[in-house]
């Protein structure tokens, strides 16, 4: 009316992918085939393969963003994945697991958040479930691995199968547990310094603090040693014997960084009892001093306030050298009570 140009409304679907993922929840989704390049794929497209049920030898890689309401709306539709997948969907924070179910593959994974800054709060969890065909993962919140696992299929890194993808998001994991250790030993280095030099500005609160930290970590982003060797000693039929190799030395390497955690926890741990000693003996020294005055100043105040009283009968009132006797009787006694305490604190 007054020769304003209406601005164009946006499609919903751009709307929505601004918040990381498209109106079905998916953030990204991948095709693989076999010595190829993944090329990316939406949910429409994602919904077509899997109804169509053609080329075997592909699989998709499907990651869903659990804040979109409509992302288990759309895996209750289209993949019919098993309930144990969608139970762990809206389970508590636990430890890091992989069991099987049926012909498919659960895996409940921690990680560190994207921007992590070395608090065990910012662990988030990312769920998965592994099939021939298909690995699906799902997240509240961006990942450090799985980030690291995006960047290498869209350079353009080639994977044979849904299990050795799972094993590549697997040691991007053990990498990040590597990352977070090797910041924490330095950490430790820089304290353990600190208390070579005799300063104790390093308080047991950070030691603990930094000790809590390792402790969770280790056991939310170190998986179940159990359930993880029963699936390697029991594999699903459809999984190869290179996909178990994978899977195998993933697990080793996330015991040799469980090991050096836990060899990092007891490191400041000792750091911990080494600065409760330095603590207490500076605090014994204090005493020391304190009883050391108290000493020998216990004869003059016994002394000066017996013959402070201004009542009759005070010895030595009457003598001339009355002060000299006081004043010998009060050092003689001084240092007899100095030869008993040093003699007692060198026994």
């Amino acid at each position: 009316m007054f020769g304003v140009k209406p601005r164009a409304s946006l499609p919903l679907e751009a709307l929505e992918s601004r918040y990381g993922s498209d109106r079905h929840g998916l953030v990204w989704g991948y095709r693989f085939a076999p010595g190829r390049a993944a090329r990316a794929i939406d949910s429409a497209g994602a919904a077509e393969w899997l109804a169509a049920k053609e080329a075997p030898d592909t699989f998709l890689w499907l990651h869903f963003s659990l804040s979109n309401a409509n992302a288990e709306t759309w895996m209750r539709a289209h993949l019919g994945l098993p309930d144990s997948f969608h139970e762990a969907l809206h389970e508590s924070v636990g430890s890091t697991r992989l069991e099987q179910e049926g012909n498919s593959l659960v895996a409940v994974i921690h990680d560190v958040l994207f921007d992590f800054r070395f608090d065990a709060e910012g662990v988030s969890t990312v769920i998965l479930c592994l099939e021939p065909r298909v690995l699906v993962s799902a997240r509240l919140k961006p990942l450090r691995s799985l980030d690291k696992l995006r960047t290498s299929v869209k350079a353009g890194e080639t994977y044979r199968s849904s299990a050795e993808l799972l094993s590549s998001l697997l040691r991007d994991q053990s990498d990040v547990l590597v990352d977070i250790l090797r910041k924490s030993t330095a950490r430790v280095d820089a304290i353990e310094d600190t208390l070579l030099e005799n300063r104790l500005s390093a308080r047991r609160k950070d030691l603990g603090a930094l000790r809590r930290v390792l402790v969770r970590l280790q056991r939310l982003l170190a998986p179940e040693p159990a359930a993880l060797f029963r699936l390697l000693n029991r594999p699903p039929a459809w999984m190869g014997e290179q996909d178990v190799q994978d899977l195998r030395e993933a697990a080793e390497e996330f015991s040799t960084a469980a090991n050096d955690s836990a060899a990092l926890v007891e490191r400041v741990k000792l750091l911990q009892e080494e600065v409760a000693a330095s603590v207490n003996e500076q605090t014994n020294g204090t005493l020391f001093i304190l009883t050391m005055v108290t000493v020998l100043a216990l004869p003059l105040n016994l002394i000066s306030g017996m013959f402070g009283m201004n009542v009759g009968g005070i010895p030595l009132a009457d003598k001339p050298h009355g002060f000299l006797v006081i004043v010998t009787i009060v050092g003689t006694l001084t240092a007899l009570l100095t030869w008993l305490t040093l003699g007692r604190r060198r026994n």
